[in-house]
């Protein structure tokens, strides 16, 4: 039996609820992925109070990493035993372990930690889209970044 965190309505902090699943097996495409660290983002408020929708009830958190413990039917480049970590779009990192489409999932080299790669992923994806393909920033200029709040500051 694994444990998410889960809410089927939205709202604060106290839709919350710590919950006993049934995992089945991979499906085809699939993996099971044993949670390390799980990401915390704004978005999970986001997620959470119903400011961008999920489908009810639903698990919570984009960002996790960990180890794989079993491979569905036709996935290739994943063994059980491997390191790997995810930003989504599948909401429920909050868990112990969660079955993923593998497609989702980047391996981890041994130098990265699963704490790291958790917490990095959306942040650094959010970098990449905001200089490479949005302001296509160019080598001497001066970038200012000014949410120093949030997760990318």
């Amino acid at each position: 039996m694994e444990q998410m965190i889960r809410f089927e309505q939205t709202g604060g902090p106290e839709v919350l609820q710590w919950v006993e699943v049934d995992l089945p097996e991979p499906g085809p495409g699939e993996v099971r992925l044993r949670t390390e660290a799980a990401g915390l983002n704004f978005i999970d408020v986001y997620h959470r109070t119903g400011v961008y929708p999920a489908q009810l009830p639903s698990g919570i958190g984009v960002e996790g990493a960990g180890v794989i413990e079993a491979v569905g039917e036709g996935v290739t480049g994943f063994a059980v035993g491997d390191r790997a970590a995810t930003f989504g779009p599948a909401l429920g990192s909050y868990a112990t372990a969660r079955n993923l489409k593998a497609e989702t999932l980047f391996k981890l080299p041994e130098e990265i930690t699963s704490e790291i790669a958790a917490a990095v992923l959306l942040k650094g994806c959010t970098v990449e889209f905001m200089v490479e393909r949005a302001a296509k920033v160019q080598p001497g200029w001066t970038v200012l970044v000014h949410s120093a709040a949030g997760g990318v500051g």
